[in-house]
């Protein structure tokens, strides 16, 4: 892969929302859903590895000061490792972008292939002081496992035992090289034309928030059966459509209700509700709180 000089752009500064995994292991998850782009930074050293997922749209990492950069697509990753200098990320996610990185350190990583290091290529001997850039593309079974860091929506008392469960899958799927494993991991997801289907059935509803169509009438639109839309889409998404729409719906309103832009009624116009009455039960359901009380809170 070859690095490209590109000029640095003036962005927003955003944060990445971090999960330690354990000691030299981290997780770190970061959703666009503005209209603009953003800027996330975070140190790391050289005693590191990289590893990041674009599962929606793309982002860029720049290097030397904005001199360099490597480009990240959707549904492709990037490892980076270079022993002799420290990668700090400095990345530009694009508006609508999804990306989730595991951090590890050289050390603990290198002790989880120790009996087999030449199977890792840049652990072999030869290139063990090398610099490493390698992308590629995410694989269906990769796919169901990024979507449920990225989309984790249960008790918060879990999730560092949820996400410690599903790094280690992530590792072991980057680097399975057998299809057959893809096949006992997920069979329904091998199909790549039945995955794009599921997507397109997420754009559906994103698109049409307000006023969803049926579940017979989406799996009917995307030319799956109602029992495939279902399965594949929790799958994939880590949730059933409505409630994967609900949590989607929320976190718009509640950018809408940050802005200051639009009152409490107009917010839940917006995102599909009636009647106030309606939006604020729904709000208090997933925050815990009313629509006017957040606001107050967030001013």
């Amino acid at each position: 892969m070859d690095l490209e000089k590109t000029n640095s752009e003036s962005i927003a500064i955003s944060t990445f929302e971090e999960t330690r995994i354990e000691d030299g292991f981290f997780v770190l998850t970061h959703k666009n859903e503005n209209d603009s782009l953003e800027i996330l930074e975070r140190e790391i050293d050289s005693s590191y590895i990289q590893f990041h997922f674009c599962t929606k749209g793309k982002a860029a990492f720049k290097f030397n000061q904005g001199n360099y950069t490597l480009n990240i697509d959707e549904e492709t990753s990037l490892l980076l490792y270079n022993p002799e200098r420290d990668l700090p990320i400095h990345l530009e996610i694009q508006p609508h972008s999804w990306l989730v990185s595991l951090v590890i350190s050289i050390k603990k990583f290198h002790g989880l292939f120790s009996e087999d290091a030449n199977y890792v290529t840049f652990l072999t001997d030869d290139n063990r002081d090398k610099k490493y850039y390698k992308d590629g593309k995410i694989s269906p079974s990769m796919a169901v496992v990024l979507n449920q860091l990225i989309s984790f929506n249960l008790n918060n008392s879990i999730k560092p035992l949820y996400f410690k469960g599903k790094a280690y899958e992530l590792l072991s799927l980057f680097f399975n090289r057998s299809e057959d494993a893809d096949i006992e991991q997920c069979p329904f997801l091998v199909d790549e034309v039945n995955v794009a289907k599921l997507k397109k059935a997420k754009d559906i509803i994103i698109a049409n928030m307000a006023e969803p169509p049926t579940l017979q009438e989406l799996a009917d639109e995307i030319g799956l059966s109602l029992k495939k839309l279902k399965e594949g889409f929790k799958q994939i998404y880590g949730d059933s459509v409505f409630s994967f729409l609900f949590d989607y719906k929320m976190e718009v309103a509640r950018k809408l209700l940050e802005s200051g832009d639009y009152n409490v009624n107009e917010v839940g116009l917006k995102v599909g509700y009636s009647t106030g009455s309606h939006f604020i039960a729904a709000f208090k359901k997933k925050f815990g709180t009313t629509p006017k009380k957040y606001i107050m809170g967030s001013s």
